[in-house]
């Protein structure tokens, strides 16, 4: 099963998988607002940062779903 297969398998049975790939979504949506102004505030900045970190951090839980559901654990 490739990595495509396998996520599509997990955004239909697992609900934890479903919610961090949607929230991923929308971190993405808000990084595309933001990369298509052509100044950003300080604080714009900062979100954009944080917004970053957050999407990073969902998609190494996805990747532990992933290999766990592939190692069968």
């Amino acid at each position: 099963m490739d990595e495509t297969e396998l996520k599509d398998l997990l955004l239909r049975q697992n609900e934890e998988f479903r919610k961090l790939h949607r929230e991923h979504q929308s971190c993405e949506k808000k990084l595309e607002v933001l990369s298509s102004k052509s100044f950003l505030t300080e604080d714009e900045k900062l979100e954009e940062r944080e917004i970053k970190k957050r999407k990073l951090a969902l998609k190494d839980r996805m990747y532990v779903l992933m290999t766990q559901f592939r190692g069968g654990k």
